[in-house]
């Protein structure tokens, strides 16, 4: 099979289209024939080399952790899912033609392969996050960065909670926020201020990584209310970084959930193959994104 891997660490040059063995699913674990494999930004962090303690690589190493497609190995114990169901999941290496899933749920009705693959992290990663801001019902929430997948996700299930959202993008992305019922305003100069005009903050998120730690705590009041998934640096201002995953086949039923109910859409922005997974990379890396990138297999 066909699979996209890097041998050393570096920038998106590293990695190859190159033949690899098949995987298979042991206990506990499907295997599918994947159509659609999602893009993240630790998928590049982890390329690059950054040390995340919860992703060790062994090099040669694969790369990606979301995927949807179809069912073909069910491993040994696995109940309620079968050969040839379509599913979307969580596992490793899945910029693949095949790739083994650890967490999946079955594709709600009317998604495409396209659209699936780019749910399994970022609602994960969003419920997680605005679990450990300790954001309530009825108290406002602020997201910095809030245009891409993460932060779609974070403004539609806070939404959902009938928690306030104040989302910050650039220029481009200002009607977008608004379309998934946040207060939108720019960042850069003066960003601050925009937001403490449009109401009092009682809890923030960073999900672009931005330099921003010291003005979410000034905007909150208490270090404690933000949370980071993108500056390791967060903790040094008494805030949180947030990057161990929580469990995958909750927020995956989540997802579904919301998804069947109109509650949560994530655009895919772009979409690629597995031989411009480079070009992916470089992309998701620039920032700026509306959405979701994805592989098509």
């Amino acid at each position: 099979m066909k699979r996209v891997s890097f041998a050393e660490f570096g920038g998106p040059d590293v990695l190859r289209l190159t033949d690899a063995e098949e995987p298979h699913a042991g206990p506990g674990h499907i295997r599918i024939a994947v159509r659609a494999a999602g893009v993240n930004p630790v998928d590049w962090r982890i390329r690059e080399g950054q040390k995340l303690k919860a992703h060790p690589v062994e090099l040669p190493s694969g790369v990606g952790q979301d995927a949807s497609g179809v069912v073909d190995e069910v491993g040994e114990g696995v109940e309620g899912v079968g050969i040839g169901d379509h599913v979307l999941g969580r596992g490793s290496s899945t910029y693949a033609e095949f790739a083994v899933l650890s967490a999946w749920a079955r594709m709600p009705e009317g998604l495409t392969f396209e659209e699936a693959a780019g749910y399994p992290s970022v609602v994960e990663t969003a419920l997680r996050i605005i679990r450990e801001s300790g954001v309530q019902p009825g108290q406002t929430l602020l997201v910095s960065g809030a245009s891409g997948g993460v932060g779609s996700a974070v403004l539609q299930i806070a939404r959902d909670r009938g928690i306030t959202v104040i989302g910050t993008a650039g220029a481009a992305n200002q009607d977008y926020l608004r379309s998934l019922g946040a207060l939108a305003t720019t960042y850069g100069e003066g960003w601050a201020e925009r937001v403490r005009e449009l109401g009092h903050v009682d809890a923030a998120l960073d999900l672009a990584g931005s330099g921003v730690i010291h003005e979410l705590v000034e905007l909150t009041g208490d270090p404690r209310k933000v949370v980071s998934i993108a500056d390791l640096r967060a903790p040094e201002a008494g805030a949180r970084f947030s990057g161990v995953t929580g469990n995958v086949p909750e927020a995956l039923a989540e997802a579904v959930r919301l998804i069947a109910r109109g509650r949560l859409h994530i655009p895919v922005e772009k979409s690629y193959t597995l031989a411009e997974a480079a070009a992916a990379h470089t992309d998701s890396a620039a920032g700026h994104t509306r959405g979701r990138r994805v592989l098509i297999v």
